[in-house]
């Protein structure tokens, strides 16, 4: 059994701290929902790209910016959809329906003809449960807070297009690089949309400029640096599960920033979303294949042949991939993946050399 030392403890305390601040700061900024998804990236490529821009440059050169782009796409409608739901309905709705992007992986999967585990299955359905409960028992239940679950559910869809064409890209590419793509891509139709919208990119007061800085500084930064630092020292599965605390940590912020409370009916069914991604998570893990597990690789004398990939960056060996909050029951080509959300906790290869490619 892995021993998890205190640092690592305390790395997935602060994590869980950091990404949980995201919705009720995005509730707390006094700016517009699309306005705030648009400088979240934005202040994110600024911290990124000039290492990118020195340390890669030649990685922009990969046949794998088309996925990066398109990554970028989809993370751009996960933030137009999801971070406008944390203004519509209560940051726990809006946090634990996000939270959903195992789920979407695993369905998407399917459609994909990949071999989906019967756990899974059930998790689904008792992630539907919960979020029938959660809205049904709601008694503040209006036409807007509906609007924003919905959109919730629309950005952990899209959160998982997000994942798995990432997972395919940072199989060649490291991950700053990948990032500095994929958020100019999304800042840039975030922007483009705010500007045909008609929607102020400027003149917020200072508390807001605040809470984007924070936004930026804690989640995005802190929060998955931390994680990709427990990932290297805690079981994956473990991690991601944790990362579900996200949804309580949360609605305490809430509750102490802004003093809001979801309604007491709903937080069994809430309790019943996270249980049914829990599943997912743990299914998903359990039933990807392992080196010793498959048949089909040649042998030799009685031995199985096991290509490695050391000191190459771009093909991870099949032990080496670690499975993100978010991508955990993911497959891909050649590649293992899974937001928590906001949105971006990502798949991370490990080198051979024992390096963690992660993004901030």
């Amino acid at each position: 059994m892995r021993h998890i030392g205190w640092p690592a403890v305390v790395a997935l305390a602060v994590a869980v701290v950091a990404i949980s601040s995201s919705a009720p700061l995005i509730a707390y900024a006094a700016a517009p929902a699309l306005a705030i998804a648009f400088w979240r990236n934005m202040l994110g490529v600024a911290a990124i790209a000039p290492v990118a821009l020195t340390v890669r440059r030649d990685e922009f050169r990969s046949k794998v910016l088309g996925a990066s782009v398109l990554s970028g796409v989809c993370l751009a409608v996960h933030f137009a959809t999801w971070v406008p739901s944390a203004k519509l309905t209560s940051v726990a709705m809006s946090v634990a329906l996000v939270c959903t992007t195992p789920i979407w992986t695993s369905l998407i999967n399917v459609v994909r003809g990949v071999r989906v585990a019967a756990s899974t299955w059930a998790g689904v359905g008792v992630a539907v449960l919960g979020v029938t409960v959660a809205t049904g028992a709601d008694p503040d239940l209006s036409g807007r807070a509906l609007l924003g679950d919905a959109l919730a559910l629309i950005g952990g869809i899209a959160a998982a297009g997000y994942t798995m064409l990432g997972a395919h890209a940072r199989g060649s590419i490291a991950t700053s690089t990948y990032a500095t793509i994929c958020y100019s891509i999304c800042a840039a139709l975030l922007g483009l949309t705010c500007l045909l919208g008609g929607q102020d990119l400027t003149g917020y007061p200072a508390g807001t400029w605040l809470a984007l800085v924070a936004m930026t500084a804690g989640p995005q930064l802190l929060g998955h640096t931390l994680i990709n630092y427990a990932l290297r020292r805690v079981p994956p599965t473990t991690v991601a599960v944790l990362i579900l605390l996200e949804v309580p940590g949360a609605l305490l912020l809430a509750w102490l920033m802004l003093d809001q409370l979801p309604a007491t009916q709903t937080l069994p069914g809430i309790a019943l979303l996270l249980a049914g991604v829990a599943i997912v998570v743990i299914g998903g893990r359990r039933d990807q294949p392992t080196t010793g597990g498959r048949r089909d690789q040649p042998t030799t004398g009685g031995r199985r042949d096991q290509p490695t990939n050391r000191g190459r960056r771009d093909q991870p060996t099949n032990g080496g991939t670690i499975i993100s909050p978010e991508a955990i029951g993911t497959t891909w080509p050649e590649t293992l993946a899974d937001t928590a959300t906001p949105p971006a906790a990502v798949t991370e290869h490990v080198n051979s050399d024992g390096r963690c490619i992660s993004e901030p």
